[in-house]
């Protein structure tokens, strides 16, 4: 941008913008989400001054990508994304996710960032949030657009800095960048192994415009580049984790010792996020591996697939002894009533931060990392354990494939046979190849997947597990795409899910278009209800108007609207070709999934798996 001639100098604000989005380039930003505003203006001319191509960018602005968003809620979650898809950017094993900055004026608009900040801090995310505000002076006046900012994220942000309106005092710069440099370290986790969001609060006092006065030159005075912690696994000591005992330590008259019981009916669970390590383990040892489907784990000969169908079998689940936990589960109540048990010891995993996952209030030990001996596979199993537990599976599968692909007249409809959602996810599961990327939905979505999909080598599978809400999966699952444009982006989500952030469709006409394919399963409602207490007949007197939720939307207009291109499928024969040829752009399949069936339809499954489980193990015997 050539400023007019007679244009005067330019106000601290904006010069003060300009160096904080250097520090932030140097320190490792490279993507910037900007929602419109105009008291963040100063940043919005840097950053657009930063995403100009080479040869037309003002010298000293550094090189950044821009991506815009006029819902700061959906902004905030395409930074998610982003930052989420950039730690799988690498050719083989995934990296750390780089900071990802966001940009929004003052008022609601910072607020409408809380959503991803909590997931962002749940997931350990580094989102670098830039809320422009009214100076001091302004503050509890009653002037527009004005709120108390400063900390309105609270607990859930790394570090929260309230930065005054520059001035142009001499070090104000070189104050500005060593600011920058201890929120960069923090939302990086580079100092404690905890990344997550950190918060600038911005106060900038007009003129916002840029008058004449070229950049700065990028300058290091005050830049301090912290040196991060080694990987937990490089920083364990060499015979194993350090332990952190909570609870009564092992050994005592509940929970007799592992040397005293001999090999220990072991199970690995694998979280949200627990990496390839959870498989790993579980092969060293001859341990089952009941995997999540974002776990990064679930794949090979010992994954067991329908584990949450299993544990209420005395001879599986009640036979266990000990779980090695890594990551964070939380998809299912049998695996939470498994680490809830007190006869069963609970090794939890959690190299990074401060927390660890224990909804049970249950752990034995809280390792850094896996103890040598057990990724040296120097613990074993019991005779024939991992068999049955295959065994088990296998009959479990054998059930689900001939409940799945026998016909059910009773599921048709005038608009033809629906298909059941965990039909719906094993065709998605089946169209998923290992270099894909599915991310995946809340509620039934993620659920379906866990019970149904088989891979031996699995795609990238991502969630947003952390708070596990239904916010912003189109913003997400967007910002996951423009972060990895090399690789085929799918997302399967519900069509409540896809309502909530159907503005994540809204694309400016400037905005670099991602490939992604939305699978939405359209059940008309809350189906993820139906299977809980919630469902039982007793209460259909308010099910549907309370947890249901029919909206009767037409999805098709809604895409057409969004100029996104819309298919509906009714049956898996349709099904097939679309989930094959995605093509480029976004676009949305919409499938009509059963929901009146559903609870019926588990409720024979179970009872249909017990049976056959009966029967394989007894054959053992």
């Amino acid at each position: 941008m050539t400023p007019a001639p007679d244009a005067p100098d330019d106000a601290p604000s904006v010069t003060a913008a300009r160096v904080l989005v250097q520090a932030l380039a140097a320190l490792g930003v490279r993507d910037v989400v900007l929602a419109p505003g105009s008291r963040s203006a100063p940043l919005a001319y840097a950053v657009a001054d930063a995403a100009r191509p080479d040869g037309e960018r003002p010298a000293g602005a550094p090189a950044l990508r821009l991506h815009v968003r006029i819902d700061e809620r959906d902004a905030g979650f395409l930074a998610l994304g982003l930052a989420k898809g950039s730690a799988h950017a690498g050719e083989r094993t995934p990296g750390p996710p780089r900071p990802v900055a966001v940009v929004t004026t003052s008022g609601t608009a910072v607020a409408n960032l809380h959503p991803a900040v909590l997931e962002a801090h749940h997931s350990g995310l580094p989102l670098v949030l830039l809320t422009a505000d009214r100076p001091h002076e302004l503050r509890g006046t009653g002037a527009n657009q004005t709120t108390e900012q400063a900390g309105i994220f609270g607990s859930a942000v790394r570090l929260a800095v309230d930065v005054p309106a520059p001035t142009g005092r001499p070090g104000e710069d070189r104050d500005l960048r060593r600011t920058a440099s201890r929120a960069l370290a923090a939302a990086t986790g580079a100092r404690t192994g905890d990344p997550g969001p950190v918060h600038f609060d911005l106060a900038y006092r007009d003129p916002l415009a840029p008058g004449r006065t070229p950049w700065p030159r990028p300058s290091e005075a005050g830049l301090t580049h912290v040196v991060g912690r080694g990987q937990p696994a490089e920083a364990s000591p060499a015979t194993g984790a350090l332990p952190v005992v909570v609870g009564e330590p092992a050994g005592d008259g509940a929970r007799p010792s592992r040397r005293a019981r001999g090999a220990v009916p072991t199970v690995v669970v694998a979280g949200d996020g627990a990496g390839p390590a959870a498989a790993r383990l579980a092969a060293a040892n001859g341990w089952p591996l009941l995997a999540e489907p974002s776990s990064g784990a679930r794949q090979g000969a010992h994954a067991i697939g329908a584990y949450r169908l299993l544990l209420a079998d005395p001879r599986l689940g009640g036979r266990v002894g000990r779980v090695v936990v890594l990551g964070r589960p939380t998809l299912t109540r049998p695996v939470q009533a498994l680490l809830a048990r007190p006869d069963v010891e609970v090794l939890v995993v959690a190299p990074r931060g401060t927390d660890w996952p224990d909804a049970a209030r249950n752990a034995s030990q809280v390792l850094l990392d896996v103890p040598a001996r057990m990724r040296q596979g120097r613990v074993g199993a019991p005779a024939g354990w991992l068999d049955a537990w295959r065994a088990a599976d296998a009959a479990a599968q054998d059930v689900l494939a001939r409940l799945l692909d026998a016909p059910d007249d009773a599921r048709r409809s005038r608009s033809g046979p629906r298909v059941s959602g965990w039909a719906l996810a094993r065709a998605v599961a089946r169209a998923s190849a290992p270099d894909d990327v599915l991310v995946v939905g809340s509620s039934n979505p993620v659920r379906d997947l866990d019970l149904v999909a088989r891979w031996d080598a699995a795609p990238l599978v991502l969630a947003n597990r952390g708070l596990a809400g239904i916010d912003g999966t189109i913003a997400t699952a967007t910002g996951v795409a423009l972060a990895l444009p090399h690789r085929r982006v799918r997302a399967y989500l519900g069509d409540l899910t896809f309502l909530h952030d159907v503005g994540g469709l809204l694309r400016g006409a400037g905005e670099v278009a991602a490939d992604l394919q939305l699978v939405v399963a359209n059940d008309d409602g809350g189906s993820v209800f139906t299977t809980l207490e919630h469902g039982e007949p007793g209460r259909a007197d308010v099910f549907e108007r309370v947890f249901g939720t029919p909206h009767g939307v037409d999805v098709a207009a809604l895409c057409a609207a969004y100029g996104v291109r819309h298919t509906r499928v009714v049956d898996t024969d349709g099904l097939l070709p679309a989930l094959a040829a995605p093509g480029t752009g976004t676009s949305v399949v919409e499938v009509r999934v059963d929901r009146a069936h559903r609870r019926a339809l588990g409720e024979r499954l179970a009872a249909d798996v017990a049976a056959a489980v009966d029967a394989a193990l007894a054959a053992r015997d």
